[in-house]
Order: C-alpha cells, then sequence, then structure tokens
C-alpha cells in the first residue's frame, strides 16, 4: 500500500512539476537560513567541557556593595584577599585560581625574536580541573606553589616556535627578563568559548584562542604582574601596581576562582562556608551590607556572562520567523496543487477511498518534497557555512562545523516543516464530496 501511495505521490510531482519545483526550491532556502543559523548558535552555545561542567564552580563574593554592583549581582572577580582565603581554607576537592597576563618572552634561540605573548597565572590544580593534555611533562605541584617556583607550562604552538616541537622539558627561557624552567608543554587545547578565565578576560573576548604560557600565581605575585583588568570602586580607594602591597590589601577585584564539587552535598557544604566566609567579614566591619555570595557552574556561568553573541542569537531568530514565512507560502501552494486534483479525489472517493487514505495518499506525498527539499537544503546550507565568514566575526565562524548531525537535522526539518504544511491543504482535499465532482467532471 506505502509503495502505491508513492507511485500516486511521484506521479503527481511530474503532473505540477512547476507548483513542485517552486515548493522545494522556497522550502530548500527556509531550511537552509534556519540550519546555518543553527550550527553557528550550536557552536557558539555547547558545552566547553561535557561531562565535567556541572562539577566546576565559579565562588562569587560581593566586596562591593550594592551601591557598586549591578543589579545586585556580586563582582564576576575576586580580590586577592578573598582569593587566598578561599585557596587556604580547602574546602573544595580541588581548587585554582587565575587571571590572565602578558609577558614579554625570550629564549636561547637566536632565530627567534622576543615575542609577547599572553598567558595565565594560576595554581597548581588547574590543569587536573580543567583536563589539559599534556604532549611532554606535566603541571607543577602544590609544593611549587608554596615555594613560588619558577616553573612554567608552554602551549604546543609556542613549543615548535621555540624549540622545533621537540621534548623541551628542563628548558629555560625568560618571561620579563626572569629565567623559568619548562616543566611541560600543552597538546592541542583550545577550548570554545574560553570559560576557564573569560570571567577576569572579557566577555567579548570568550571566542579568542588560549594563551601560550602558564605560570604560578604566586610567582605571578611575586613579581608584581597584574591582571589585563581589575575594578576598584573609586569610594573604597583606587590602588595600582606602583603601590604593589597596598594594591593586594585592597577591595580591588582582579582574580577568578574555580572550586570542583563532586556531589551535591558538597555543593551545599561549598554555598554554606561561601556564606560563612561572607558573613565573618561583615562581623569584623569590612562588609557593611547584607551577605551576598554566588556558586555557578560552567553553563550557568556562561548565561551569567552572556557569553553567546547576540548576533547569533538574532540570526536564529530572523531565520526562524524566515521558515515561517516560507511555511506560509508552502500552505497556499500544496493547496492550489491539491485541489487542482478534486475530480481525481472524487473518482477515488467514489470507488470507495476512505479520508484517512486520502490524507495519507497527501502527506506521503508532502513528506517527498520535504525529503527534495531538504537535500537541496544540506547543499544550500553546507553553501552558507562555508561563506560564515562574511556573515560573523572570524573567531565564531572558525568554530561552524558541518556534520552528519546537521545533514540528517536539515533533511528532518524539511520534512516536518513541509508535512506540517501539507495538513491544512490535506484536509481540504479529504472534504472533497465525491457526488460533485462526478456531477460537475461527467
Amino acid at each position: 500500500m506505502w509503495g502505491y501511495y508513492v507511485a500516486l505521490a511521484l506521479r503527481s510531482s511530474g503532473r505540477s512539476k512547476a507548483l513542485t519545483a517552486l515548493v522545494v526550491v522556497l522550502l530548500a532556502f527556509g531550511v537552509a537560513a534556519c540550519m546555518v543559523s543553527f550550527a553557528v548558535f550550536r557552536a557558539t552555545t555547547s558545552d566547553p567541557i561535557p561531562g565535567k561542567s556541572s562539577r566546576l564552580f565559579v565562588p562569587q563574593i560581593d566586596n562591593f556593595g550594592p551601591t557598586h554592583t549591578y543589579q545586585n549581582e556580586p563582582p564576576d572577580m575576586l580580590s586577592y584577599r578573598d582569593a587566598l582565603a578561599l585557596l587556604q581554607s580547602r574546602k573544595a576537592r580541588r581548587q585554582t585560581l587565575l587571571y590572565p597576563t602578558q609577558w614579554q618572552v625570550a629564549s636561547d634561540n637566536a632565530s627567534v625574536p622576543t615575542m609577547s605573548l599572553h598567558g595565565d597565572a594560576v595554581t597548581a590544580d588547574f590543569f587536573n580541573m580543567f583536563d589539559l593534555p599534556f604532549r611532554y611533562g606535566s603541571g607543577w605541584n602544590a609544593g611549587d606553589d608554596a615555594q613560588h617556583a619558577s616553573v612554567l607550562v608552554i602551549s604546543r604552538a609556542l613549543n615548535e616556535k621555540l624549540f622545533g616541537g621537540r621534548d623541551s622539558v628542563g628548558q629555560e627561557i625568560r618571561l620579563d627578563g626572569k629565567v623559568f624552567r619548562i616543566g611541560g608543554v600543552l597538546d592541542d587545547w583550545n577550548p570554545k568559548p574560553r570559560y576557564f578565565d573569560i570571567g577576569t578576560y572579557e566577555a567579548e573576548r570568550a571566542f579568542d584562542d588560549a594563551g601560550d604560557i602558564y605560570i604560578p600565581f604566586s610567582r605571578a605575585t611575586d613579581m608584581k604582574k597584574d591582571s589585563f583588568y581589575s575594578s576598584c570602586p573609586t569610594a573604597m580607594g583606587t590602588f595600582d601596581v606602583s603601590q604593589w602591597d597596598a594594591y593586594l590589601d585592597s577591595e580591588c577585584v582582579r582574580i577568578g576562582a574555580w572550586v570542583e564539587l563532586q556531589t551535591p552535598a558538597e555543593v551545599q557544604a561549598y554555598r554554606a562556608f561561601l556564606h560563612n566566609y561572607a558573613e565573618q567579614q561583615r562581623g569584623i566591619g569590612r562588609f557593611a551590607w547584607p551577605t551576598n555570595v554566588r556558586l555557578s557552574n560552567v553553563n550557568d556561568w556562561l548565561t551569567h556572562l552572556k557569553v553567546t553573541p547576540k548576533a547569533s542569537s538574532l540570526s536564529m531568530l530572523v531565520s526562524a520567523c524566515f521558515l515561517l514565512i516560507v511555511m506560509v507560502n508552502v500552505i497556499g501552494l500544496m493547496l492550489a496543487r491539491f485541489m487542482r486534483r478534486a475530480p481525481e479525489i472524487g473518482v477515488h472517493r467514489a470507488l470507495g477511498a476512505s479520508r484517512a487514505s486520502i490524507c495519507r495518499q497527501f502527506l506521503i506525498e508532502g513528506a517527498m518534497v520535504g525529503f527534495v527539499g531538504g537535500v537541496l537544503g544540506v547543499l544550500l546550507t553546507l553553501l552558507g557555512l562555508w561563506s560564515a565568514s562574511a556573515l560573523f566575526e572570524p573567531q565564531i565562524a572558525q568554530l561552524v562545523r558541518a556534520d552528519l548531525s546537521l545533514v540528517a537535522q536539515t533533511v528532518l526539518l524539511a520534512i516536518v516543516a513541509t508535512v506540517v504544511s501539507a495538513l491544512y491543504p490535506t484536509w481540504r482535499a479529504a472534504q472533497t464530496q465525491p457526488a460533485w465532482q462526478i456531477k460537475i467532471n461527467p
């Protein structure tokens, strides 16, 4: 029976070539616009560390007060005093402090000039918390943090530039004129979005590449190395690196913190610890406002920072509206296409065909047209992804990839859109009265 319906659909499409072609082309463009936007949206909202994002949390403490915060949200960063207190409390299985900075990098390789490179000052747990892959060596340990060791981890790209890609563990390079020993070389690691330090970086740069250098947080502090971004409430005093000790003791926020918590009970206990810590600071007179703390996992943190580009969300909305307009036009075309066949429907009904069989016939026909539109939509989607750099920023466009799931979703969306569009025309066709058609068309 299904083969019979398919044969009828092919025969009908052959008799209405122009209408069928118009429906296919309209669907292909509508679906392709949607899927290009969806591919970009998917790339910018994907989980950057799947399987672990629900166990990594960012603690926030309001040390500014309600008159210096936006919508009563605590600052995204911590002051040095609060960050150190959280680290020394050891209330989490793993924890790290970090902030992004910039270095003048020099080596003994005379063919490579001094370079200005970005990196992060981090504590030892950073590498295990975020599952960084190593090509050579490893990160440092808590003892190195405590000893303010001059050790570092470099990216694979920097290792290629300085050492031709060979194992460089134990080699030395200079950062801002200070000698550091290489303890590890990362393999390819470039999470998108750059979730791990974006709170201390800048949300607009969430899709920039990760840095090339990682050094101990304590050693960077010894070198009076500041973060890219810091915020000091004017009413509490303005400080900078020229007043380093006062700067560290001030309320200026510039440090990010992460903790790894395995179970809901651990999350609840750490949230209580944050609350108690803020209450303690309030008790000694440091905070003069109600306790205000937050603890957000990776995905909640990215939502809070509004990392998804506005252009991506807007294009998704516009393309969805475009597909809706396409479907309205397809309904009109399908209605015209089906009602032209009223005499044929009347004969089928007179010969005993039920309304249900008429509905099945036309819905199968719609699905077949949708499949063809989906195949053409796949080609247009691939073309759209290829030209994404003309519509989106380069760091966004390079994330967009076509895969089998996207192809399958494109075809499926075209079929569903066509079948939905065919529901009303099919219902109208099934209401055809056979007696009228036989009388009008003897």
